[in-house]
């Protein structure tokens, strides 16, 4: 079953000209979750990893089964001021303005393998702050996973020009 098929695109949202992918479709079928979860712990299975580093929210719904199928600890990236704990943040540029994300500062030992979750790469902001976190504690980024990657928009390519490999379900090229 194609994955792809079962993403919803919606023209102009949130803005005009924006074509949004939507995963919710894809959540909503139950062979299409199943696959998608299936497809990534089966890419990760015998792999060294000791953390999933899933980012918020959408990343959350991927990165918790990983995690549970691999059998290692699950790491949420939350918006600043979200978790109860000591944290450690970063800060960084969104088209119009700055966002910051934070995870526990206990929650990354030192020389931990750790494969970094989320729904879909489009700028790759949000991606690359998060790997600042995993290396600012000590860890190291082994991959980063997405169901959708939006080529055109640049996200991957700014991730493997850092070093970083990437790795997609599916691609929507052209928007």
């Amino acid at each position: 079953m194609p994955i792809k098929s079962l993403i919803r695109t919606i023209p102009d949202y949130p803005k005009p000209g924006i074509m949004f992918r939507d995963i919710t479709t894809l959540l909503a079928d139950p062979r299409g979750l199943r696959t998608t979860v299936n497809e990534l712990v089966n890419r990760y299975t015998g792999q060294a990893i000791d953390k999933v580093v899933a980012i918020e929210a959408r990343g959350f719904i991927l990165g918790a089964p990983i995690a549970h199928q691999l059998g290692v600890g699950f790491v949420p990236v939350r918006k600043q001021g979200k978790l109860p704990g000591d944290t450690i943040e970063h800060h960084y540029d969104l088209e119009y303005g700055t966002d910051t994300v934070e995870i526990h500062s206990d929650a990354i030992g030192a020389g931990d393998s750790v494969l970094v979750v989320d729904d879909l790469i489009a700028t790759g902001g949000t991606a690359e702050a998060s790997i600042h976190l995993v290396e600012r504690s000590g860890g190291k980024v082994i991959e980063c996973c997405f169901i959708v990657d939006l080529p055109d928009v640049g996200g991957r390519a700014r991730l493997e020009r850092l070093g970083y490999t990437v790795f997609a379900l599916c691609a929507f090229e052209g928007d």
